[in-house]
């Protein structure tokens, strides 16, 4: 195959083909906010991918990279493989906040803070491998097809879309600008789930199918929650401000209790939305107010017709 990488020696172009490469550069230079050509302000989309699979490795062990490691090796080889992730996490992690202080983000760590963050990012780990192994144990609880965990972890989108939004929610907390979502998007492009990695989520969730669901930013997700295909967490409107812009830092999607179940289709919108515990949104409703604890939401009931379709497609 040709190396088209932009380190190998390419061909000198045709005339046309420059031509075309002006005006590139030429709508390029008028247009900044499209093109970073000179920037280093920017962290590596293939490097965090490449990261994403290593940090699989030392989460589940086994499951993913060496397939054989003597239980009086584990520690080591983690620690090897922690050391190795490490600096690679800092420098990612400072293109990062280079990015959102070069954007005029006022909340923003300074660069030389990336080897601290990186750190405080390791030290999360442990939770982190607490928190998806429960992720793990509730989609095996949940889903009478499943025959393991081992199962749930290695087959279920939602799984693969809660670990992705795990990490990047503890970045999002460290206030590290755009890697978390290029790590999110991601897994929505994996997995057809969209989890901001704003949205705060409790242990043992359990995205059942998941293709098409969609949770937003400030949306809360308390403990031994269920949610299925198509379900999306929104948000009702989208306030302006004095300007006309789109007002952002506000709640603008719902909170959802304990043990709380939506089931496919459904939508809930608003941040003044709060769902009790143990309350169970039935599918294809349409909510945009509270639901009290133990206590269903559904919509008004449809009548079937089954008749003969004589032959009709």
């Amino acid at each position: 195959m040709t190396d088209l990488s932009p380190e190998s020696d390419p061909p000198a172009p045709a005339q046309d083909l420059q031509q075309i490469a002006d005006a590139l550069a030429e709508a390029m230079g008028q247009d900044e906010r499209m093109t970073h050509a000179s920037s280093e302000h920017l962290p590596d989309r293939d490097i965090l991918l490449d990261l994403l699979e290593v940090m699989r490795e030392v989460l589940f062990p086994g499951f993913f990279g060496p397939r054989e490691i003597p239980s009086s090796d584990l520690s080591s080889h983690l620690a090897a493989r922690l050391a190795q992730l490490e600096p690679e996490w800092a420098v990612q992690i400072a293109g990062g906040l280079a990015y959102g202080v070069s954007h005029g983000r006022t909340n923003v760590p300074g660069v030389d803070e990336s080897p601290a963050i990186a750190r405080a990012f390791m030290e999360q780990l442990p939770q982190l491998r607490r928190l998806l192994s429960l992720d793990v144990q509730a989609a095996f609880d949940g889903d009478p097809a499943a025959r393991h965990t081992d199962e749930a972890l290695l087959c279920y989108p939602g799984i693969t879309a809660l670990y992705v939004h795990r990490i990047a929610h503890a970045l999002y907390e460290l206030r590290v600008p755009l890697v978390p979502r290029i790590l999110q998007e991601f897994a929505h492009a994996e997995t057809g789930i969209d989890i901001h990695p704003g949205a705060k989520i409790g242990e043992s969730f359990f995205v059942d199918h998941g293709t098409g669901v969609v949770i937003g930013e400030t949306t809360v997700i308390g403990r031994g929650c269920k949610v299925y295909q198509g379900v999306t967490l929104g948000a009702r409107s989208f306030e302006k401000d004095e300007r006309g812009g789109l007002k952002r830092g506000t709640k603008r999607h719902p909170t959802l209790g304990d043990n709380v179940t939506v089931y496919a289709g459904a939508t809930v919108l608003g941040g003044d939305t709060h769902i009790g515990d143990g309350a169970v949104i039935a599918g294809g409703v349409f909510l945009t107010r509270s639901v009290p604890a133990d206590h269903v939401a559904q919509g008004a009931s449809v009548e079937i017709r089954v008749r003969p379709h004589h032959g009709l497609a």
